[in-house]
């Protein structure tokens, strides 16, 4: 019998090549090595011609058959000398070994992808790391013929590698040449995987056993011989609570432990029980596996362990653990006894042993991640909705470090070192952990800590737009109290970074952003998704105004803070607007010193108006629109602001009257853009332009203009809401559609695609429109291309002409720093602002304030 197995075993490595595969070549780029003691973890191909043996110190060692029954002497992989690893692999003709430190290598041959690495090379004879697992904390890794596949602490499977049979389960038959997600395993827990030659087992946490790829020998047991492209539980297994799965070449063993009964399927031809030579397509117990040696050590699982704490010891346990065993140790995460100990120790003897094991884990972005893992749930809690992050276990961590100054500092500097190597592109839900950690680890309020931050969120916006996106989401759905936190934490940072330009040398570069300010916009923007779970004010930074004033007396742009606009309340937006506008007319013309000649001097007669006010902007020169208006009404004496103010009052009057024919009237009592501008020649550039005067010059110009205009303004995308404010009776006919539950009722309006315009004309608001019925399904589609019909694409060429004409009349760029309804309130309703009162309260506290800057500093 053993004479068959090794002349088996000789024509199969002829058959595949051995001689020539990867691990042949390895000796040579080793050391010899003697291992001595028991305390090692074995681990090999199927043929049994390549091994791994893995020290208890860490150490990886290789060594090959270099005949029937000769095995050479281990050599120590040196590539991975530096690398304490903890689990080791081995496929047909490719290895995987895993560190401590979280990072997962593979070498050998790769001609389907099966090293994970991206690379066209069929052979890599050196350990190369697998970056696209990069930051995802392991728990273990498995090789199949030729292919690779990892799951995660949290439950979630990756696989990459050959996939002619759908081994992957990807649900194609592909090829990976780098990790995938396996999402459909994405609400099942994985607790531990095993590979076959070219199929794969995967057990989840509540005991269910999932099988995918070749099933010609029924080792999928799924009582048929069809390969499966995608996750499939085994049904006669449901209920029996698996506790451990191992796969052989072509077929499956599971331990029952509440049967005490392991249950086989697939191909038993020569290799289990002689007596069965039928292949197994259904899970069937079976007897001793130590029974007088008929089953074949050839065929035992690699990789196995037992996934239950009721597992006992027995003969049955002996089927999983005489060759190849593995006791699986993990990648290293924070426990509180050590994090206890470092507390305790830091001024010791151990500090340095502390400091190793702060710089194990803080410096590796996989470990992080798995360190505060939320294991409350049964499934995968990780996805783009759901961090999977418990902040209370953050938190409680933070502040034990806090308490001991040279552990915070030696985690804060591990962290400065990790941030700039985080990728822009994560592969998986679970890199985006860090990201949310990483913030409340740094909360200590010192330049050292803000200057980690700064770094923070420059990774944050390295971020593909997809993945900030996703980022965005999970702060999203942060508890209240999590996500304020983390807005005062980068309220700080943002104070800091701009008391920091008070020393920067502007002559040689001007910051064009301040990433700290980016990060709290974004923070803004999502709480306004969210539906505003913080007040505005809580985004206010305080002391601005005397920052704008400082940043206005050092002559630095406030068009740098205008990006920004969560930071400031309505006082402050209205003081930069002012300094800004000030600014323009006094140093644009520097060479006029007479008040006339700074001022754009405007005279108008009252029964002319709005002849004389278009005969002006008509005439103008671009350079004219930085100065004050001076207005003088024919025949009248009126100096300062007064006239200045009625002129836009009187030009906003006439130009609503409906008998000038300018906009059209609605029973709201407000105005909107003609369908049909191209009589109206240039009026709409004039009216933008005088609107844009009007903000520059610090007045009013009651247009009654619906909010969707000063959206549209500040690029932000109208909805029903503001359509219902412009025509109330089709707002709440659009409102019933969508609210209708009969698709009866809702087919018998037999309406379509189309908008009917005045005159009977019909505009159709998709191609085909006409013949589209609006039902259920699509009765959303048909509200928003309405909407977007009349408040967009209807009136898109007089809009486009007031934009124009409002950016000419007012060249200050301040106005951006407006949210739209602010803009409607500063440019529509009369209201007196005390702007001198504004200029004085700066003044005054700026004294106060460089003070504070020197301080924090």
């Amino acid at each position: 019998m053993a004479g068959a197995r090794q002349r088996q075993r000789q024509a199969r490595r002829r058959r595949n090549g051995l001689r020539n595969a990867a691990p042949r070549g390895q000796p040579d780029a080793g050391e010899r090595v003697q291992l001595e003691g028991e305390e090692e973890v074995r681990c090999s191909n199927c043929d049994e011609t390549h091994i791994l043996i893995c020290s208890h110190d860490g150490k990886l060692y290789e060594c090959w058959t270099t005949a029937p029954d000769k095995i050479s002497k281990p050599r120590l992989v040196k590539e991975l000398g530096n690398h304490d690893i903890v689990q080791i692999a081995c496929g047909d003709h490719h290895s995987m070994a895993l560190s401590r430190g979280g990072n997962l290598f593979t070498w050998g041959r790769n001609t389907h992808g099966q090293l994970g690495v991206g690379s066209q090379d069929p052979l890599i004879s050196k350990p190369q790391l697998v970056k696209g697992l990069k930051g995802i904390p392991l728990a273990q890794i498995a090789a199949g013929g030729a292919h690779s596949v990892v799951v995660s602490l949290s439950g979630a499977v990756y696989s990459w590698g050959k996939n002619n049979f759908g081994q992957l389960g990807l649900g194609h038959t592909k090829d990976r040449g780098r990790p995938a997600y396996v999402e459909a395993l994405e609400h099942w827990k994985a607790v531990f995987i095993s590979c076959g030659a070219d199929h794969t087992a995967v057990l989840s946490k509540d005991g269910l056993v999932y099988t995918f790829g070749a099933g010609g020998a029924g080792q999928l047991g799924h009582n048929s011989t069809r390969n499966e492209l995608t996750p499939r539980v085994v049904a006669e297994l449901w209920g029996a609570r698996v506790s451990q799965v191992a796969c052989g070449r072509q077929h499956t063993l599971v331990y029952v432990p509440s049967l005490d009964k392991v249950y086989s399927f697939g191909s038993y031809q020569g290799q289990l029980e002689s007596e069965r030579k039928a292949n197994q397509l259904i899970p069937l117990p079976i007897n001793s596996p130590v029974d007088n040696g008929k089953f074949c050590q050839e065929n035992m699982s690699q990789n196995v362990i037992k996934t239950t704490a009721e597992g006992k010891e027995s003969n049955i346990g002996l089927l999983f653990t005489k060759r190849n065993s593995y006791p699986l140790k993990g990648i290293a995460t924070l426990e509180r006894k050590e994090v206890n100990a470092w507390i305790s120790n830091s001024s010791s003897e151990h500090w340095e042993t502390i400091r190793k094991n702060i710089r194990l884990i803080l410096s590796s972005e996989a470990c992080i991640n798995g360190s505060f893992l939320d294991k409350r749930g049964k499934h995968f809690r990780t996805s783009k909705e759901i961090s999977g992050v418990d902040m209370a276990k953050v938190l409680r961590f933070y502040k034990k470090i806090s308490k001991n100054e040279a552990v915070y500092q030696e985690v804060q500097k591990e962290i400065n070192n990790l941030l700039p190597s985080l990728s822009s592109s994560p592969v998986s839900p679970e890199n985006f952990r860090v990201y949310l950690i990483l913030p409340f680890l740094l909360q200590q309020q010192n330049a050292s800590s803000f200057c980690t931050l700064e770094l923070l969120a420059e990774a944050i916006l390295r971020l593909q737009q997809r993945d900030l996106q996703t980022l965005e989401c999970l702060w999203s759905n942060l508890e209240t109290n999590h996500f304020e936190n983390l807005v005062v934490i980068f309220k700080r940072v943002s104070l800091y970074s701009l008391i920091q330009l008070f020393s920067y040398d502007f002559s040689e570069q001007y910051p064009q952003e301040i990433e700290a300010l980016q990060i709290l916009q974004i923070l803004y923007q999502v709480n306004s998704r969210a539906g505003f779970k913080l007040q505005d004010n809580h985004f206010y930074i305080p002391k601005m105004a005397e920052i704008v004033h400082h940043f206005h007396s050092m002559g630095i742009s406030l068009a740098l803070l205008i990006k920004y606009p969560c930071i400031f309340d309505m006082k402050h937006k209205l003081l930069i607007h002012f300094l800004e506008c000030n600014s323009l007319h006094f140093n644009t013309h520097p060479r006029l010193s007479n008040i006339f000649q700074k001022h754009w001097i405007f005279p108008v007669r009252r029964d002319c108006l709005l002849h004389d006010v278009w005969d002006h902007l008509r005439n103008a020169k671009n350079n004219q629109f930085t100065r004050f208006l001076k207005v003088c009404f024919a025949g009248e004496d009126g100096q300062g602001v007064g006239p200045r103010r009625e002129l836009f009052t009187l030009a906003a009057r006439v130009l609503c009257d409906p008998q000038s024919g300018v906009f059209c009237h609605f029973p709201s009592r407000l105005v909107w853009f003609p369908r049909q501008a191209s009589s109206h020649g240039d009026t709409f550039l004039l009216v933008g332009t005088l609107c844009g005067m009007a903000l520059y010059n610090h007045c009013q110009t009651p247009f009654p203009f619906p909010r969707a205009l000063f959206k549209k303004m500040q690029d932000v995308e109208p909805t029903l809401e503001d359509l219902e404010e412009l025509i109330p009776a089709v707002g709440r006919n659009l409102k019933n559609i969508l609210k209708e539950e009969s698709e009866d009722k809702l087919e018998s309006l037999e309406m379509t695609f189309v908008q009917m315009e005045e005159g009977g004309s019909v505009v159709e608001l998709k191609k085909n429109g006409a013949n589209i019925l609006v039902t259920k399904q699509n009765r959303k589609e048909f509200v928003d291309l309405y909407v977007n019909y009349v408040l967009n694409e209807s009136i898109r060429k007089p809009f486009e002409d007031f934009m124009r004409g409002f950016l000419r009349g007012c060249p200050a760029e301040t106005w951006k720093v407006f949210l739209p309804v602010e803009l409607q309130v500063v440019l529509l309703v009369h209201t007196n602002y005390d702007w001198d009162l504004l200029k004085k309260v700066s003044v005054t506290s700026r004294v106060a304030f460089c003070c504070y800057a020197q301080v924090v500093c």
